[in-house]
């Protein structure tokens, strides 16, 4: 019996592990533009928070979308794009050209304002 169970584990050992990737995930992101305290604002104004859970915004306790929390940290955006401030205001813009069908809608978030709610999020750390 101990011998299966040796032979057993040799074998799951030698499986490749699936879903990870074998090179190391990007460094964390950086904003060095915008402004955190009107990204917050926004966040609030354009409704956020009825989809997605976003610490230090009112009434942002949505369960549609990901949680938001420690946004900083993470090292996607929805899964695919490496999370940086570019890509984080792109998709805050124009989400259904970064992925056609997501469920996040193009709420019209301007420019300026994506760069300012991306400033936000990069505190989420």
């Amino acid at each position: 019996m101990s011998r299966r169970l040796w032979l057993l584990g040799a074998v799951l050992a030698a499986l490749p592990v699936v879903g990870c990737s074998s090179t190391s995930p990007p460094p964390p992101p950086e904003s060095r533009a915008g402004r955190p305290d009107r990204g917050a604002k926004l966040i609030a104004q354009y409704g956020c928070g009825s989809c997605h859970t976003i610490p230090g915004v009112d009434r942002a306790g949505g369960l549609v979308g990901p949680p938001l929390t420690r946004f900083g940290a993470r090292s996607y955006i929805a899964g695919e794009l490496p999370n940086n401030a570019d890509n984080l205001q792109r998709w805050i813009t124009d989400p259904q050209a970064v992925e056609p069908g997501t469920a996040m809608p193009r709420l019209g978030v301007s420019a300026i304002d994506a760069q300012d709610i991306a400033a936000y999020l990069y505190t989420l750390d």
